[in-house]
């Protein structure tokens, strides 16, 4: 079967798989989705016995099916490779009555690397294989990891730039750290006095923008994304929920046909929409908990059907979910739209109307029947701080902020209904990418101590080696110290690319 791709706003625009990544956006301003969801065609009972990069073929070869099964193989085998410092790629821990998928094992020790270290790989190969003959220019706005993985991903990738726009002051110091001492000739990284959702915006309108594509076009350049919006993306993290799924299996943790709850930690939507797409598979996955910080959107949407962005944006200890555009549930939303592409397409191009305009849309009663298998919930910043020092106290076992709202989330969803479903929480950092937010919660005094000198000290404590990650920014240079206002983004761009 070849499987095409269709914008969320417009049935009538379908492209391959290839096509759809390196367009990253449709030209509508929708979202790429395929034309319908796949299904496993080899058994889990089989897939428990291959490797991680066995599964990914298996998973990613029904989604991308224009690439060859040789450019396929290529793409994973050099990307899931000694890049991730455990062979597993993504291994489990079982800890307080959940199991960590642990998905920060990657070069820059966060979930984004398990897509963004492909990503580089599938798109030159997409440009190839449509005759591409522009440069690529990766236009990215980060929450503080994305940047990162797409910067260690597309580095001196021939035939690429990137150009990361991340908030000044609303990403943590190692995050920075880790961003503006970026090596590679192609590479430039840039702070914006807003928070995510301005720099979001901003990228997607410069996609949007018909003139200066065109400008970019006369210069030699083709612009796409690397940001989960891309297709290339969502399609690598559906991998992990079903090796993890596969990997409990193996170890007898989980009954063949066994039923699997998940918890994800959630800001822009793209990593519960893979958990989505790995259950649409055939996945025994039952319910999909999506956990919210205080910037509570999605918990809201989940609860009563409006999604409502007009609110306080708040910088908590969970930047990476600082977001109030959860632009992958526009996703989602289409699939619930309707019966037929046409209607689900005029349906979710009328509320992504209405959401750009007034901030708002609310779903019908139908549409929200087709979400029972969610469940929305969020943790306030005492809870995340409660949770680190919970499970550090009974496992001996230490988790980053944002994974902490996850497992608060389960937690209280698992004491208000009695559901002993196993679970899978998805741990999306290093506690060593914000560990001056992981010690105060563990109450030890952080304020006379330099984050490098914290870092040493969580290494003590939960016995742990210091990531690779981590040592390489202890002395590097500054090399990207460019910030600009939001309205300025489009003019740093051009002159970057002296258009």
């Amino acid at each position: 079967m070849n499987l095409l791709y269709q914008s969320t706003r417009d049935n009538h625009e379908q492209v391959t798989a290839s096509q759809a990544i390196l367009k990253g956006l449709a030209s509508d301003g929708g979202l790429f989705v395929p034309t319908e969801l796949p299904k496993l065609n080899i058994s889990l009972e089989v897939l428990a016995s291959m490797s991680y990069q066995q599964i990914a073929y298996e998973v990613m070869k029904l989604f991308l099916t224009d690439f060859s099964e040789e450019e396929l193989k290529h793409c994973i085998t050099a990307a899931y490779d000694d890049k991730f410092d455990t062979k597993e790629i993504a291994p489990i821990k079982k800890s307080d009555g959940a199991y960590y998928l642990e998905l920060f094992h990657g070069a820059t020790i966060a979930f984004k690397d398990m897509a963004l270290s492909i990503l580089p790989h599938l798109l030159t190969t997409a440009a190839k294989k449509n005759e591409v003959k522009e440069e690529i220019v990766i236009l990215t706005a980060t929450s503080g990891d994305t940047g990162k993985a797409a910067l260690a991903g597309f580095a001196d990738v021939p035939g690429t730039k990137i150009i990361v726009f991340y908030p000044k002051d609303g990403v943590s110091q190692v995050q920075e750290m880790q961003m503006v001492t970026q090596k590679g000739d192609n590479a430039y990284v840039i702070g914006i006095h807003g928070n995510f959702d301005d720099a979001q915006t901003g990228v997607k309108e410069m996609f949007n923008n018909k003139e200066l594509a065109k400008s970019l076009q006369d210069k030699g350049y083709l612009f796409s994304s690397a940001n989960s919006i891309n297709i290339g993306r969502l399609v690598p993290q559906v991998v992990y929920y079903v090796y993890s799924y596969c990997r409990l299996l193996h170890a007898g943790e989980l009954n063949k046909g066994e039923p699997l709850n998940v918890v994800v930690p959630t800001g822009n939507f793209g990593n519960i929409l893979a958990a989505y797409f790995a259950k649409e598979l055939g996945v025994p996955i039952s319910k999909l908990i999506c956990a919210s910080n205080e910037n509570k959107v999605l918990y809201d949407f989940f609860t009563t059907g409006e999604y409502n962005r007009n609110r306080e944006f708040i910088l908590t200890s969970s930047p990476s979910m600082d977001i109030l555009i959860s632009s992958n549930l526009e996703r989602l939303i289409y699939m619930i739209s309707g019966e037929t592409t046409e209607e689900r397409a005029i349906t979710n191009a009328t509320l992504m109307n209405q959401l750009s305009k007034e901030g708002k849309y609310e779903i019908t009663p139908q549409m929200r029947q087709k979400l029972s298998d969610f469940i929305g919930g969020y943790a306030k910043e005492k809870e995340t701080k409660a949770v680190i020092k919970r499970v550090y106290e009974k496992a001996d076992y230490v988790i980053d902020t944002h994974t902490a709202v996850a497992a608060s989330v389960y937690y209280n969803y698992k004491a208000a209904s009695g559901d002993a479903t196993k679970t899978l929480i998805a741990s999306t950092a290093s506690p060593y990418k914000f560990t001056r937010s992981v010690m105060e919660a563990l109450e030890v005094e952080t304020e006379s101590k330099s984050d490098f000198e914290l870092i040493d000290q969580l290494s003590e404590i939960s016995k742990t080696k210091i990531p690779q990650a981590i040592e390489e920014i202890r002395t590097a240079p500054v090399i990207h110290k460019m910030v600009c206002e939001t309205e300025k983004m489009q003019e740093m761009v051009e002159k970057i690319l002296r258009v």
